[in-house]
């Protein structure tokens, strides 16, 4: 029997599919077990499963602070060690004008996708201090750096995102621990809900300066794995655009 003690852990978050399922999909080329976590349960089976023996799929909401919790105490469990985490999981909001944004879905977006970073974030980092070692990658947006590319909901928690990023990068650049953070520009992902057609009509003009060019998922997580890994090292901090160079116009 192979010994795995030493094979780095990732935990990828939002790994049912898009650029979280491209994202384990390359973790676990690059020789990492794989922990697929998804608020779908059997979308996180089925990916685990296809990705091989080296792979767990755990059910988590990331919102949910107890689910959090025990996403990592699983994962502690199953392989001992975590090495990476990808906070990808996020959910897109209706693109509705500020004023017409409802509380509840202001609620939901910044729960998930700026609250469940950092629940996740705060989880992990313990085990990581511990280890003297971690690497951590969170999904931004192109909207963490614009005001124009999504609604309200979604830009501040994205900027928030970013925020986090910058922050824990700085709080434990002596401990061995670095977080980035990738901005995906369009990408063939299926995270789009119902658009609300004034919002859209308002932001049109920036996102169809890039729309004519659409990103894999497997594009954007081999940017996560680099970042991840020992060729980035010296990287801490950084928000990286993977975006086609729409960021740069």
């Amino acid at each position: 029997m192979t010994d795995t003690s030493e094979q780095p852990v990732a935990v990828v978050t939002g790994a049912g599919s898009g650029i979280g399922r491209a994202m384990a999909e390359g973790f676990a080329r690059a020789g990492h077990r794989v922990v697929v976590a998804d608020i779908d349960a059997d979308r996180a089976h089925r990916i685990a499963t296809e990705i091989g023996e080296h792979a767990l799929a755990v059910a988590a909401d990331i919102s949910d602070a107890e689910a959090v919790d025990r996403l990592v105490e699983l994962t502690l469990h199953a392989y001992g060690r975590i090495d990476v985490l990808c906070n990808n999981a996020g959910i897109m909001d209706s693109m509705a004008l500020p004023a017409d944004t409802s509380v509840e879905q202001w609620n939901r977006v910044i729960d998930i996708n700026l609250t469940g970073t950092f629940l996740l974030t705060k989880a992990v980092l313990p085990h990581m201090l511990e280890r003297g070692k971690g690497a951590i990658v969170n999904t931004a947006s192109e909207a963490g750096i614009r005001g124009g590319a999504a609604g309200i909901a979604y830009t501040a928690s994205k900027h928030g995102v970013i925020g986090i990023t910058r922050n824990v990068a700085w709080a434990h650049a002596g401990d061995g621990i670095r977080c980035n953070a990738i901005l995906p520009g369009p990408t063939m992902t299926g995270i789009a809900p119902d658009f609300d057609p004034a919002g859209v009509a308002r932001l049109r003009p920036i996102i169809e300066l890039n729309q004519q060019r659409l990103a894999t998922p497997e594009q954007m997580a081999a940017v996560a794995v680099f970042l991840a890994s020992d060729a980035a090292s010296f990287v801490n901090g950084a928000i990286v655009p993977v975006d086609a160079g729409w960021s740069a116009g």
